[in-house]
């Protein structure tokens, strides 16, 4: 890690608190004014890039990988436990949103109110938005769900063409997608800036009577769905299949801490596949498949930010949803997640992009980002987590299945070859 950057990034970030802080106690009608438009600069940047994110994550990661009928059985396995404990991560997040609610008031001054309430499309409306009349128009129209679609349909179509087109497609998105996310390195390293003016309208919003309890709430909920996936939920998934938690976690305990004090999966994954072959006995072969596929695609707490996260912001705005639109959150979140780069801020960075595309105000964001560096160091070590629960699954059942067959083939011998 390069200290002498973070160092600096810290330093940018408390002097941009403490200017953010002064400028919203100063009660200063320029100050404010300034604030707004810096704020509102960096939204508009964050739109800028918002939906190609979404949509050239999934299909970069997608058109890496082999056909589902080329995976077969590693591949496919690989991919269910990702897709269910995901799938299960977003849908504890809701659980828990839902029981807790964070926004019992809205959080936000009338007056500050940017989104009316019911101003988001209905749940017909959301269905019917999910197949655009053309390519462009989910982008022009800035429908999240429209861009949803249309990854994952060329995505479905990618895996369907030959390897050699495959490739020559993958290394174009993936082109892309790298220069859409060097724009968006650009624009993180405008944070510093961007997050002193938002907390100089936190200030003001605080003045004019925002709702401080509910921001405790929000991170309660985050933080206990995360604790839950890891400490209840995966051991359970584990004990299911004969594997013992602490063995695993006490030989992954390397990965853990680099993941954790990295904020990245992606920069734990040597260390991952260091400790998976030597401490857990996982063979080359699964190590070096199933954790850079779980890297890309396994991203358990990423998905219960998203849900929580944008159902948070949004609906402290005073957008509503009814339950199927929350159910369906879900499945984006999911999705979302999927797509998802193993970096540092990745899990903010897509929630702000779906909050932007929604337009949906984003100074809440403003607020959350102090807090999400200790949430992200707590979301990468439990990503790697979950990688190297769903490699050990899979290890487990491959290792099962061989020794049937092998049963079965000696089996099949005659009883004088049987009894060598």
């Amino acid at each position: 890690m390069n200290f002498k950057k973070i160092l600096n990034t810290n330093t940018a970030l408390t002097f941009a608190v403490i200017l953010g802080l002064t400028a919203g106690y100063l009660q200063s009608p320029t100050a404010d004014t300034v604030a707004s438009i810096i704020s509102q600069i960096f939204i508009n940047l964050l739109k800028l890039v918002s939906l190609p994110i979404i949509f050239l994550s999934i299909v970069s990661t997608a058109s890496g990988m082999e056909s589902i009928s080329e995976i077969k059985v590693l591949g496919r396995k690989v991919l269910k436990y990702t897709l269910l404990t995901t799938v299960i991560a977003a849908s504890l997040a809701l659980i828990l949103f839902v029981v807790i609610n964070p926004v019992r008031t809205s959080i936000i001054p009338e007056e500050s109110v940017g989104v009316a309430p019911g101003s988001l499309p209905g749940y017909m409306e959301y269905l019917i938005q999910v197949i655009p009349s053309n390519i462009v128009q989910p982008f022009s129209e800035n429908s999240v769900i429209g861009v949803l679609f249309l990854a994952m349909l060329l995505s479905f179509a990618i895996l369907t063409l030959p390897s050699e087109k495959r490739k020559v497609l993958n290394t174009f998105f993936s082109s892309l997608y790298a220069a859409i996310m060097k724009i968006t390195t650009w624009i993180v390293s405008l944070m510093p800036i961007a997050i002193g003016a938002f907390i100089a309208l936190f200030i003001k919003d605080l003045r004019s009577g925002l709702e401080i309890k509910s921001l405790a709430l929000y991170l309660t909920c985050v933080i206990a769905a995360n604790l839950i996936q890891a400490f209840l939920v995966l051991p359970v998934i584990l004990k299911s299949k004969n594997i013992s938690p602490v063995r695993l976690a006490r030989g992954m305990f390397p990965a853990l801490s680099v993941a954790f004090f990295s904020k990245s999966s992606s920069a734990a994954l040597p260390m991952a596949m260091k400790c998976a072959e030597e401490n857990v006995k996982i063979s080359r072969k699964v190590a070096s498949f199933s954790l850079p596929l779980c890297t890309t695609i396994n991203m358990n707490a990423c998905a219960a930010f998203i849900l929580t996260t944008v159902l948070f912001v949004s609906m402290s705005h005073g957008v509503t949803y009814s339950a199927p639109e929350m159910v369906l959150w879900v499945v984006i979140a999911t999705i979302a997640a999927v797509g998802n780069a193993g970096v540092p801020m990745g899990c903010y960075f897509i929630s702000s992009a779906f909050l932007a595309a929604m337009n949906v105000p984003l100074n809440i964001l403003g607020v959350i980002l102090p807090f999400y560096a200790l949430i992200d160091m707590l979301e990468s070590a439990i990503n790697v987590w979950s990688d190297s629960c769903v490699m050990t699954i899979v290890q487990k059942e491959l290792n099962q299945e061989q020794a049937i067959a092998s049963n079965d083939d000696i089996e099949g011998l005659p009883c004088e070859l049987s009894s060598v």
